[in-house]
């Protein structure tokens, strides 16, 4: 597929400097060299400059020196993220702060947090909302922080004994001091998928999304099940169309939490639709006018998965005829 390190959250480059997470001299060492930079991370927003904050496009995460103020109340050692001109840039968690503007629940967080110590203009901004504000590289360090400190977040204890376990590898593994198991960040692959018959393609919405919001469908892949294999199942499960021939065109790291999309393209083989009620709430086909129409805002009671997303790459992309 043509354009594709165009999606969002790849294609930057960036060098993850994984010789330096297992050699603590030599990380050591870089860490102390005036040009090692740190972001930084609030429960999972990222702090962002105030341009970004209001969605502009530009470079957004601000690298900070490691002797900041901010980076001194992270509550464990940061998480190496890669090297930038030679210079090592690493992630700080300050989840232990409490902000006076309080998260907000629902499907995005759209408020913002100042810290006090922060860069003049700089916030907490929830990821989601700046998936077409960033830089490549800034969307690489972002989604790269958000999963793997989620991660430390969740994975304190051995999962096969339950005792403590630690950091180790500049926060690329734990190792459990009681068992000695060694735990790894984990990626969870998902199937999405534009499924196609003729000149319509099949689009589905969940309960609790936006209202009119409407995409393609989705779902995790089971052990011992390949690609295509789930992207036949999900469809099956979840509207009741046979999928005949299917194909991998790309793929986007997600971070919520901890997924990876692989973008497939299927063509239908049937066509009536019979929804499970427990995995979606709707689905219909949708011609390649109408949806044109949608990413216009001109078809009522259609609203595209949001830009940055790989849902939208994909149904842009096949409205324009760029998938092959």
């Amino acid at each position: 597929m043509r354009q594709t390190e165009e999606v969002t959250f790849g294609g930057s480059g960036l060098d993850r400097a994984a010789e330096l997470r297992g050699d603590i001299p030599a990380l050591a060492e870089r860490m102390q060299r005036p040009g090692a930079r740190g972001v930084v991370f609030w429960r999972g927003k990222p702090l962002v400059s105030d341009d970004a904050a209001r969605g502009e496009t530009c470079a957004a995460l601000p690298r900070l020196p490691l002797d900041h103020p901010l980076l001194a109340s992270a509550r464990a050692r940061p998480v190496l993220l890669g090297r930038e001109a030679g210079e090592v840039v690493l992630a700080y968690d300050i989840s232990a702060w409490e902000p006076d503007a309080p998260q907000q629940e629902g499907f995005v967080d759209p408020s913002v947090q100042t810290h006090p110590d922060a860069p003049e203009g700089a916030r907490f901004v929830e990821l989601r909302t700046l998936l077409m504000a960033l830089t490549p590289r800034d969307a690489e360090l972002g989604a790269t922080g958000k999963a793997i400190l989620g991660w430390h977040d969740t994975h304190g204890f051995c999962a096969r004994c339950g005792q403590p376990s630690d950091v180790t590898q500049a926060g690329w593994q734990r190792v459990c001091r009681a068992c000695g198991a060694a735990h790894f960040p984990r990626t969870d692959p998902v199937v999405i998928m534009l499924i196609t018959r003729g000149n319509a393609c099949l689009l589905g919405r969940s309960p609790g999304w936006p209202e009119g919001m409407y995409s393609c469908l989705a779902g995790f892949i089971e052990p011992g099940e390949t690609v295509e294999a789930a992207v036949r199942r999900e469809v099956m499960e979840e509207t009741g169309i046979e999928v005949g021939r299917v194909s991998l065109l790309t793929s986007q790291p997600w971070p919520w939490p901890s997924s990876l999309m692989l973008g497939c393209r299927g063509e239908a083989t049937s066509e009536a639709i019979s929804i499970d009620p427990v995995e979606i709430e709707d689905a219909q086909w949708v011609s390649r006018e109408r949806l044109a129409d949608a990413f216009a805002g001109l078809e009522p009671g259609i609203v595209p998965a949001r830009r940055g997303s790989i849902a939208n790459y994909l149904l842009r992309n096949w409205v324009a005829d760029r998938l092959d």
